[in-house]
């Protein structure tokens, strides 16, 4: 699949603030300072469409981009960031669990961890969470670059065995610096989604 054009469209908390034109919805969260803005602009090849925050958990924001006019590309506050208050903690986890509870445009959720390190407990957590809630997920160890081939072999197996991803369960490692694999990444996480949704409408 090719991405044609990309655009911002809204920022929401309130499920009454969501697009409501019931195009495919596909999501990205992880860890604060994963590289989820990066990895975002690395797909879309716009470097500017979602800002790269210089504060690890400022964004509370669910933000929607509109891709080829055709779906959204949906980007959730990063997690786990050890400075953020209760408060803010908790608002985090009603903003994404709002979304996530009976999301139907939502196909498939991406999970970002940095495959530098063995994935931690929030994690985990968000995995297990995506499972609960009956979506696909994709796992995608981020900053590869960083990594030999040799480690990132070893690190392919901590995060398996960390998140006990099965066989069928999807893991990819890529590099938003080098951008090596992001035609082979693109297809894997819109090709089927957006394919099925066209074949519905037929």
């Amino acid at each position: 699949m090719k991405i044609n054009t990309s655009e911002f469209i809204i920022s929401a908390v309130k499920r009454e603030q969501y697009p409501v034109d019931n195009r495919v919805e596909l999501a990205f969260v992880g860890r604060s300072n994963v590289g989820k803005s990066s990895i975002i602009n690395a797909i879309t090849n716009r470097r500017k469409l979602v800002k790269v925050s210089q504060t690890p958990g400022k964004t509370r924001l669910i933000n929607f981009f509109l891709i080829n006019n055709d779906f959204y590309m949906v980007d959730l506050p990063g997690y786990g960031y050890a400075k953020v208050s209760k408060k803010e903690k908790a608002s985090w986890g009603n903003t994404v669990e709002t979304y996530l509870t009976g999301r139907e445009q939502l196909k498939r959720v991406v999970l970002l961890v940095d495959c530098r390190h063995k994935p931690t407990g929030d994690d985990i957590l968000m995995y297990n969470w995506i499972k609960h809630f009956g979506y696909d997920v994709i796992v995608i160890g981020t900053k590869s670059d960083k990594l030999s081939r040799m480690n990132l072999m070893k690190s392919q197996k901590v995060i398996k065995d960390t998140l006990k991803l099965t066989s069928e369960d999807k893991l990819y490692f890529f590099s938003s610096l080098n951008k090596e694999g992001r035609d082979e990444l693109i297809d894997l996480i819109f090709d089927d989604v957006v394919e099925s949704k066209v074949e519905e409408n037929k």
